[in-house]
C-alpha cells in the first residue's frame, strides 16, 4: 500500500478527461497533474522533442514523488513511452486510440479517427491499427488547429465548429458509425459532436480504460492507497490557470502556476 501520489502529464489540459476518470474509481488516490501547455500541441512536433518533453515531464513527477505516472497524451504515449519504461524504475500507464472497441462495435464497418498526426504518423499507432482494422474502413483526419483553440479557452466557439464540420463530412459521406477519439483533449469535444454527429454514430475515447487499466497496475504491484491522504489533487501548469479552472469547474486559486 502507498500513499504517494500518481502523476498525470499532458501536453496540457486535455488529460484532465482521464484525471476525472481516474479520480472517479479511485477515490482515495492523490493525484499530481502536470499540464505542459507551454509546449501545446505535442502532434505536429518530432519523435526526439517529444522524447525530450516527456522526459522531462516524467522527471518532474518524480522528483514529486509519484509511485506511477498516467502518460495521459496519445502522442507522447506513441512516441515516448517505450523510453520511459526503460528508463525509470515506476510503472507507465499509456494511452493509445480505442481502434479496437471501434472496430468491435462498429456494424458498417466504417470508423473514423480524429487525432493529432504525431498519434497518427506513429509506429505504434499503425501497429495496433494493422491489427484490428484490417477489414475495416477507417478514416484518418489530423485535427489541426483543435488543441490550440481547447488551450486558449475558445473551446464551444463558431471556429470550433467550422473546424469540426469541415473534418466530420468526410467520415460522415463513408457512412462511419463510430468515431475514435485519438487525443485527450478531444473528449472535450463530446457535447459539440453529439450536435454535428448522427445519433447512431458512437464516440469513443480511451478515458475509462485507462482508469481500469490504473487500477489494475496499482493493485498488481500493491502500491493502491490504503486511507485518504492529507493532500489530494494538486494542478499544475506552465499555460493559463484560468483553462484548467474552467474544465474542472473550480477556482483558479487551487491551481499552481509553473515556470516550467
Amino acid at each position: 500500500m502507498s500513499s504517494k501520489p500518481i502523476g498525470i502529464f499532458d501536453s496540457g489540459v486535455g488529460g484532465l478527461s482521464i484525471w476525472s476518470e481516474i479520480h472517479q474509481l479511485l477515490p482515495m488516490e492523490s493525484t499530481i497533474y502536470l499540464s505542459d501547455s507551454k509546449h501545446a500541441p505535442y502532434g505536429p512536433k518530432g519523435k526526439e522533442t517529444i522524447i525530450n518533453l516527456s522526459v522531462k515531464n516524467t522527471e518532474w513527477l518524480i522528483n514529486q514523488g509519484c509511485k506511477l505516472i498516467v502518460v495521459a497524451c496519445n502522442t507522447a504515449t506513441t512516441n515516448a513511452i517505450e523510453t520511459l519504461r526503460k528508463n525509470y524504475p515506476i510503472p507507465f500507464i499509456g494511452i493509445e486510440p480505442a481502434i479496437k472497441p471501434a472496430a468491435l462495435q462498429s456494424k458498417s464497418k466504417a470508423i473514423g479517427i480524429l487525432a493529432t498526426k504525431g498519434t497518427l504518423s506513429s509506429q505504434l499507432f499503425h501497429k495496433t491499427s494493422q491489427l484490428y482494422s484490417s477489414d475495416l474502413l477507417v478514416i484518418e483526419q489530423v485535427g489541426d488547429g483543435i488543441v490550440e483553440l481547447i488551450e486558449n479557452g475558445a473551446l464551444y466557439s463558431d471556429e470550433m465548429k467550422h473546424l469540426l464540420h469541415n473534418y466530420l463530412q468526410p467520415m460522415l459521406d463513408a457512412k462511419i458509425d463510430c468515431l475514435v477519439l485519438g487525443c485527450t483533449h478531444y473528449h472535450f469535444l463530446t457535447p459539440i459532436l453529439k450536435q454535428l454527429l448522427p445519433n447512431h454514430v458512437k464516440i469513443i475515447d480511451s478515458g475509462k480504460a485507462v482508469a481500469r487499466q490504473t487500477k489494475a497496475v496499482l493493485e498488481k504491484t500493491k502500491l493502491l492507497s490504503a486511507e485518504i491522504p492529507e493532500k489530494m489533487n494538486r494542478f499544475y501548469t506552465n499555460g493559463e490557470e484560468k483553462v484548467i479552472a474552467s474544465l474542472l469547474k473550480t477556482e483558479i486559486a487551487g491551481i499552481t502556476k509553473l515556470e516550467f
